[in-house]
């Protein structure tokens, strides 16, 4: 009988917090005493004195992500699933619009996507499904000793997308094939 082959290490993972003016993103890479983060951070597609040109956003949004990739090459990217609150259903499309981007790239790299929902990623990292932005800072404070709050919050949230994927799959790979 042959021994099981070595399991490989957890991959990098890069937590993103879909935005058209701005997409909160954090490298998160597995160590034995925990995740590390590589860098976490912001991209910014707009500003909000400037018009709203689409076309510019999206392509803003698509050179940052792909330099985020190959400065890092995470082996997963993950997002937080679209949810559509039926009062802002604006907000919801203009969502689409930047996890479309984020699917896109990670399509075109070949990395792996994996999605969550927002109740699921608070769950994880807070302990109850609805935390507000500062409840979700003060968390990711917490767990990195970190001396102020991620700011602004799409950096904490980031964090949390991607914490909550390293934790999804390191119990995925905890369990028996």
């Amino acid at each position: 009988m042959s021994p099981a082959p070595p399991i490989p290490p957890p991959p990098r993972i890069l937590g993103l917090d879909p935005g058209l003016q701005v997409t909160g993103y954090a490298v998160l890479e597995p160590g034995d005493a925990g995740p590390r983060v590589c860098e976490a951070g912001v991209i910014r597609s707009a500003e909000a004195r400037e018009p709203a040109d689409m076309a510019r956003r999206v392509r803003l949004l698509y050179d940052g992500i792909v330099e985020v990739l190959e400065q890092w090459r995470p082996g997963i990217m993950v997002v937080e699933q679209l949810y559509a609150h039926y009062k802002h259903p604006r907000t919801a499309i203009l969502m689409g619009h930047a996890r479309g981007i984020i699917l896109l790239v990670a399509q075109r790299r070949g990395a792996r996507i994996e999605q969550f929902a927002a109740n699921r990623i608070k769950q994880s990292v807070v302990g109850h499904g609805h935390a507000g932005k500062s409840q979700m800072q003060r968390a990711i404070q917490s767990l990195w000793n970190l001396k102020e709050p991620p700011e602004p919050p799409d950096v904490a949230d980031a964090l949390a997308i991607a914490l909550c994927c390293g934790r999804f799959i390191g119990q995925k790979r905890a369990l028996p094939a």
